[in-house]
């Protein structure tokens, strides 16, 4: 049985989706109807943020990746598409380390930032945590008109007022409600460096918004690590653009795939063990 909550819907090759701190697997409110069209997509809340609980010791992105990695055991899942975003984006990319990727699409990902960005990240994360903490009875109210999303998501999206409630209320759940979000913080971002990224020949996509105004320019550094990535900017895109650029994104994810198929990579069967959370579309 899966540890952690899982939203999943949809049939055919398996698509992960992992999101960013701060947020749950909502965040991904904007790609889900035409993903679950195309994919079997399952989303999890990633360890002490939403409704999955926090892993046991420090939650390194190695420990983080090791909670996936049982749940994707328990699911009957071996290897499967992955995309993620920021601290989602790193855990894809560890993932497909230890050969759990047929194919990676990493937004943002986290972990190269030089010392003054990590800096000014912390500062960003963790003062936006204290507002959203203390006003957290008010992002419901606020999440349902297009004024209330746009104040709640600027900083994170380049368009903020094009997203949705759902988006708008995973900051409830995700950044103002995670009990372990200022361990994570530390251990999972603002401490990570990755080092050894040695991916097997898969379809590995990076992908920054233009206009981030989070992560700076740390996500074509990674090609360094991984020299056979590719690197895609999204134009006018934010640190989170799933709803600036889904379009974009969703060619990105399709392109990913269609190329591990031409490599001949196989992907797992249907899942085998039960999904907490409501599925979707089943």
């Amino acid at each position: 049985m899966p540890r952690l909550f899982w939203d999943h819907a949809g049939h055919g090759e398996p698509l992960v989706l992992l999101h960013g701190i701060g947020s749950t697997h909502a965040d991904f409110t904007a790609l889900r109807p035409a993903l679950d069209d195309r994919y079997a997509v399952f989303a999890p809340d990633l360890p002490g943020q939403g409704a999955s609980p926090a892993v046991t010791g420090v939650p390194s992105v190695a420990a983080l990746a090791d909670a996936i990695e049982a749940d994707l055991d328990d699911l009957g899942l071996h290897r499967v598409h992955l995309v993620g975003n920021s601290l989602g984006g790193r855990i894809a990319l560890e993932l497909a380390a230890r050969g759990r990727a047929l194919s990676v699409v990493a937004i943002a990902p986290s972990g190269l930032g030089l010392p003054p960005e990590r800096l000014y990240e912390g500062a960003l994360l963790g003062g936006t945590r204290m507002v959203l903490r203390s006003s957290r009875r008010l992002i419901e109210p606020a999440s349902r008109s297009r004024w209330g999303r746009t104040v709640l998501l600027t900083g994170l999206r380049s368009m903020p007022w094009r997203a949705s409630r759902p988006e708008a209320l995973a900051l409830r759940d995700g950044i103002a409600g995670a009990g372990d979000f200022w361990r994570l913080l530390w251990h999972a971002v603002l401490s990570d460096v990755p080092t050894d990224l040695r991916i097997p020949d898969i379809p590995v996509v990076l992908a920054q918004g233009t206009a981030d105004v989070l992560a700076g320019g740390q996500t074509p550094r990674f090609r360094v690590l991984i020299p056979t990535a590719r690197f895609t900017p999204l134009f006018g895109a934010g640190h989170a653009p799933q709803s600036d650029r889904p379009a974009a994104i969703l060619a990105l994810v399709d392109g990913a795939v269609a190329a591990a198929r031409a490599a001949g990579t196989r992907s797992a069967p249907e899942p085998l063990g039960a999904v907490r959370g409501a599925p979707r579309g089943d």
